[in-house]
C-alpha cells in the first residue's frame, strides 16, 4: 500500500513530532510539580536522557510515546510504507531503551516509564490515578522499575 500523502507532507508531518516538552510529559511535569515534587528535565549525562530526574529519590522517569517506543497497545500501529526502514527504527528504539534502562539501573537509579495511552486516547487511565502512582512510585517504592500503561492491547 502507498502513502496516502505526498513525500513532503510526510516529511513536514515528521517534522513537528516533538521529542521533548510533549503535552503527556508536560501534563506529568505539571501535576508533579503541583504536588511539590523537584526534578531536573533531559539530563544528559545520564542513559537516555530522562524526561524528569529526581535526584533526591535517586528516579528517573521516561513519558514515552507509545508508537515510537513499541508499547503492545493499540496506538504503536505500523506504517505500510518503507516497512523495512520502520523495522529497523522501532528495533533500533527498543533496543536504546533497553540498553539505557540497563545502565540506569546498573548506576543505582529507579526507573518509571510512564505510556502516553495512559495519559490520552480511549484507554486512558484516570489522571489523578496515575498522579498518585507516580508520587507513591517516587517517595515509596523499593521496586527498580515500572511502567503505567493501558491495558488495551494493539
Amino acid at each position: 500500500m502507498t502513502d496516502v500523502l505526498t513525500k513532503d507532507q510526510r516529511k513536514l508531518n515528521m517534522q513537528r513530532v516533538k521529542s521533548v516538552d510533549t503535552k503527556p510529559e508536560l501534563m506529568v511535569r505539571r501535576a508533579l510539580h503541583s504536588k511539590g515534587f523537584r526534578y531536573k528535565l533531559h539530563t544528559k549525562n545520564l542513559p537516555g536522557s530522562p524526561d524528569l530526574v529526581f535526584p533526591k529519590y535517586r528516579v528517573v522517569i521516561f513519558v514515552h510515546g507509545c508508537f515510537w517506543h513499541r508499547h503492545k497497545c493499540y496506538k504503536a500501529s505500523v506504517p505500510l510504507s518503507r516497512v523495512n526502514f520502520w523495522r529497523k527504527k522501532f528495533k533500533e528504539n527498543t533496543s536504546r531503551d533497553k540498553l539505557n534502562i540497563q545502565q540506569l539501573s546498573a548506576l543505582g537509579w529507579r526507573i518509571l516509564v510512564i505510556w502516553e495511552c495512559a495519559l490520552k486516547g480511549k484507554a486512558k487511565i484516570p489522571f489523578n490515578l496515575l498522579i498518585n502512582l507516580t508520587s507513591n512510585f517516587i517517595k515509596n517504592s523499593i521496586n527498580q522499575f515500572l511502567e503505567i500503561g493501558s491495558n488495551i492491547p494493539n
